[in-house]
């Protein structure tokens, strides 16, 4: 068995992260572990951003990291850099899988303001539960909400206002060499 691959899909919110990861899924087999699994359990229980939001969604987040890791099992995550995210979350994440001998490819998705402002009131980001006001969103960019320290270097980078899904999802596929 191979050592566990995390392939981890970042960018602004609407960007297109779990549309292109449910694609680069059904194409690999590879499970995908979105962003939107452990939010959505919590806001069940908790306010987001509040302190044990916040320190359970990262625990769940790398206690299935190493899980994985220590299964040997690949899998897809996305993830939206935001500040009430732990701004060494990342290297405590790269640090646990390469320990178990696993890599994590971080792949970074964008598209231009007026894009993300186009779609994220669509009906898909309202029926799950995503930020879908305009005017929050605009209102917690003003607060710095998306403000997080510089992601480490992509091993490719995708403009989602250019590029379709199914499209990305290849280009990952044949950047990492996927099957």
């Amino acid at each position: 068995m191979s050592a566990m691959r995390l392939v981890f899909i970042h960018g602004p919110v609407a960007c297109g992260k779990l549309t292109v990861a449910r694609e680069l899924a059904a194409t690999t087999g590879l499970p995908l572990f979105h962003n939107h699994l452990v939010v959505d359990a919590l806001l069940s229980v908790f306010r987001f951003g509040s302190p044990t939001f916040v320190e359970l969604r990262e625990k769940m987040w790398m206690d299935v990291f190493a899980a994985a890791a220590a299964e040997r099992r690949s899998m897809i995550f996305t993830f939206h850099p935001e500040a009430s995210v732990a701004a060494d979350f990342l290297a405590r994440a790269v640090a646990l899988v390469e320990a178990a001998g696993g890599r994590v490819d971080f792949v970074a998705l964008s598209c231009a303001e007026d894009v993300i402002e186009t779609r994220i009131e669509a009906p898909s980001r309202q029926s799950s539960g995503k930020l879908s006001s305009l005017a929050l969103y605009h209102e917690l960019s003003a607060k710095g909400a998306f403000v997080y320290p510089p992601m480490p270097p992509a091993a490719i980078d995708i403009d989602t206002g250019a590029v379709d899904p199914a499209d990305a999802a290849q280009r990952i596929r044949e950047t990492l060499g996927l099957r």
